[in-house]
């Protein structure tokens, strides 16, 4: 098994702010209560879950791409995390995933089967399946 950890440290009230980071040390920002709903400088968490929602989906992808002997050139991925705010409390609501690749000897709906795949089965994405609506806007292959 492996663990790896994320930290975050808030100093003040609700209005206050705080940093993120990561265990690896490669990650430290800055977060509040602005840079969440108000569009201020800063990170968030939704960002913070799109990226690594991002970053795992585009790792599984290039895995069982690979696994099955194609040749990835390369692959980008935008998660979009949707917060709705009209609630009592603010709900993450939908994650829309985009990807775009190179791959060598592959057709558009395989990559399309292959996009799927990888959707359903990357570990961040069980993690968030209790999203009410996660999809895959689109998988392009350049």
């Amino acid at each position: 098994m492996i663990n790896q950890r994320g930290n975050a440290e808030w100093n003040g009230d609700s209005k206050g702010s705080g940093t993120i980071t990561t265990q690896s040390g490669t990650v430290s920002a800055p977060y509040s209560v602005g840079a969440r709903f108000e569009g201020q400088k800063g990170t968030n968490p939704e960002e913070l879950i799109g990226a690594a929602h991002a970053g795992c989906y585009t790792m599984f992808l290039t895995s069982i791409l690979t696994k099955d002997g194609k040749q990835v050139k390369h692959i980008r991925t935008e998660s979009k995390v949707t917060l709705d705010t009209a609630g009592e409390v603010p709900k993450i609501v939908k994650i829309s995933l985009t990807t775009e690749g190179e791959v060598e000897g592959l057709s558009q709906e395989e990559f399309q089967q292959y996009a799927q795949t990888a959707k359903k089965n990357c570990p961040v994405s069980q993690v968030l399946s209790a999203v009410p609506e996660m999809e895959l806007a689109s998988a392009t292959l350049k």
